[in-house]
């Protein structure tokens, strides 16, 4: 009986460890104000994104929470503005699912709001299907959406540089690949319906999201506007909701292995706040510390192609 209480508590003892020194990871230690500056972040109505959201709120920020659910947009503006104590914090809505929205709210923003200083790309889905203009659903929310986002703010972000763009990705990115013939035939990375399929594109989407940012900030140079792409960590939130199986299948490890929303923003304020970060334009984060991406997301071949696919769907080209 004393074993099995001992290994228990050793058991139990190592996991309190991995959990505070591992998974709850490092904190954003930039103290950076932002009054008079002005924030986007996109899927803020939940997750990180609300997280951040209150944050930079909290630091003075006018902040544009760009939602697609006019409801939960509306309830998480309320939710926001009530944490941090700011009435700066406007609702817009923005569909990355359907290119006219994306077109409609940057006209909408470029017409009413004179700042743009941080753009945070942090919304995302984890569902296959189709978006309003047919392309695969996780191509198209978690990589053209923002990709069309960014070049339509990109001369915005210009005229208030020094700015910035943060660029949600994952670790998955790692085992992503992009597929460029399923890509032109079918605009989509990948048709599978298992969980394991639906898992590959979502990477494939994630190592997307690198590539943008790598390309990006080839693009940017000799501008003070500069780019990062962040692995948030594994994090307790709803991007899973379309998938009640893997939620329920997922939920018992989320105890100690998964971070909460406040610890798995970090990285993303990280990269938004932290000063200094200029030089490494382009670059891959985790863990509020630069990282090697894999190699794949260092292509310069393949982030060029990927550029200018992405500009042919939507419509840039």
């Amino acid at each position: 009986m004393i074993t099995l209480l001992l290994t228990v508590g050793v058991v139990f003892g190592v996991a309190y460890v991995f959990h505070h020194v591992f998974v709850k990871g490092r904190r954003c230690t930039s103290k950076a104000t932002l009054h008079g500056k002005t924030v986007i972040v996109t899927g803020s109505n939940t997750g990180i994104g609300k997280t951040t959201a209150i944050d930079v709120a909290k630091r003075g920020a006018r902040v544009i929470l760009a939602c697609r659910s006019k409801q939960r947009g509306e309830a998480a503006l309320k939710e926001v503005m009530r944490e941090s104590g700011s009435n700066q914090v406007v609702f817009m809505q923005l569909n990355l699912g359907s290119l006219k929205s994306v077109r409609s709210f940057a006209e909408t923003f470029l017409k009413s709001e004179p700042r743009l200083d941080i753009l945070i790309n942090n919304a995302g889905v984890f569902l296959q299907g189709r978006t309003e203009d047919g392309l695969g659903m996780m191509f198209g929310v978690n990589h053209i959406g923002h990709f069309l986002l960014t070049n339509l703010l990109l001369d915005r972000l210009k005229e208030c540089e020094p700015s910035r763009v943060v660029n949600v990705s994952s670790l998955g990115h790692q085992y992503g690949k992009i597929d460029f013939d399923c890509l032109n035939t079918q605009k989509a990375l990948g048709l599978g319906t298992s969980f394991m399929e639906v898992f590959q594109v979502y990477c494939d989407s994630k190592l997307c999201n690198v590539l943008f940012t790598h390309e990006l900030a080839k693009r940017l140079k000799g501008t003070k506007v500069t780019c990062y792409s962040v692995h948030p960590g594994a994090i307790k939130t709803d991007l899973g909701r379309n998938t009640p199986l893997v939620q329920i299948v997922m939920k018992p490890l989320t105890v100690f292995f998964f971070k909460n929303t406040v610890q798995g923003a970090q990285t993303t304020l990280h990269c938004a706040l932290q000063e200094g970060l200029e030089p490494l334009s382009g670059r891959y984060f985790s863990n509020c510390a630069l990282k090697e991406p894999s190699a794949k997301a260092k292509d310069d071949a393949a982030a060029k192609k990927l550029w200018e696919l992405s500009e042919r769907l939507c419509g840039l080209a």
